[in-house]
């Protein structure tokens, strides 16, 4: 005779071998799954997007990153300087280069072999060596380098600093690509007509140019337009427009360079700006007149430079 039990089919509650399992309680131990395997996911990503290069970030042109590595901070400076080490006659010594400024931090990924310190160094130092460039600085016992590399007409230094920590081999490089600032804050018409009157001429600093190169720069608009002023507050002056460079490359060839970026800014005043090309005279005089040193960085940006000089018959 089977035993008589208040349980319905299905239900094992009562006498019978296992306790009732509500749906409530099964439809909240399935949104606890599912919320631990959506965290899970979520950080999973997260880790895998820090390990990312930073937005907007790049490897500075001619070095490639250490394997299993991703750049973790970037920072770009227009214009900036840097005090290098160097070493000269055997001992430290610094060399401070100005341009356009880099920082950046490497950071190593998780879960991948760690290199040594020394051997980060020695492989930035050998790969700049075989583009051609020079290791200007290294200290062994402090994991750094300075190197030195010159490419596609740019010059570039590279200060290299490697970290030694529990959590990995960070790589740390600021970088100066050097280049001459450019001259944003120009002498005003009222200056030039100034300079013209007591001396017959006025040198510009604001006209920009590429190296080698004679068609003007969009930097040199505000230099321009205040020369345009100067030839409409006086419209009996005429002008030699006169180019100079320095004294890098040979001077045939920088003559006729600075007869075309004199004819480049005539150009432009004409155009631009409505100047008769009758008052405008082009002359190239090259590396022939400097006004400093052409030893120095400082001097040859002197030297480079357009002058307005005034034609005077009486």
């Amino acid at each position: 005779m089977v035993p008589h039990s208040n349980s319905k089919p299905g239900n094992f509650g009562g006498d019978g071998l296992m306790p009732a399992v509500r749906p409530e309680r099964i439809r909240m131990k399935l949104t606890v799954r599912i919320l631990i395997v959506m965290i899970s996911v979520a950080v999973l990503s997260a880790v895998a997007q820090a390990q990312e290069d930073a937005a907007g970030s790049q490897d500075p042109a001619g070095m490639n990153r250490m394997a299993n590595y991703y750049i973790a901070d970037y920072q770009e400076l227009t214009f900036d300087s840097y005090a290098f080490p160097v070493t000269s006659n055997g001992n430290k010594e610094e060399k401070t280069v100005e341009g356009k400024r880099i920082d950046i931090r490497y950071n190593l990924k998780d879960n991948v072999a760690t290199p040594s310190p020394l051997q980060v160094v020695r492989n930035y130092e050998s790969a700049v060596k075989a583009a051609g460039g020079q290791v200007m600085y290294d200290n062994a016992e402090d994991d750094e380098a300075t190197l030195r590399l010159v490419r596609g007409g740019n010059e570039t230094w590279v200060n290299l600093r490697v970290g030694n920590l529990p959590s990995g081999v960070p790589v740390m490089m600021t970088i100066i690509v050097k280049q001459a600032m450019t001259q944003e804050v120009v002498m005003d018409a009222a200056a030039m007509a100034s300079s013209l009157s007591e001396t017959g001429e006025v040198a510009i600093y604001g006209i920009h140019f590429d190296t080698g190169k004679s068609e003007l720069k969009p930097e040199s608009d505000a230099a321009i337009g205040e020369i345009a002023k100067l030839l409409k507050s006086q419209p009996d002056l005429k002008v030699f427009i006169v180019g100079h460079t320095d004294m890098v490359g040979d001077a045939a060839s920088n003559v006729k360079l600075s007869q075309a970026r004199a004819q480049s800014v005539i150009g432009a005043l004409v155009t631009k700006y409505g100047i008769a090309a009758a008052r405008l005279m082009p002359f190239g005089a090259g590396p022939y007149a400097p006004v400093a040193t052409n030893r120095t960085d400082e001097g040859r940006g002197k030297n480079r430079r357009v002058e307005l000089v005034e034609i005077a018959t009486k």
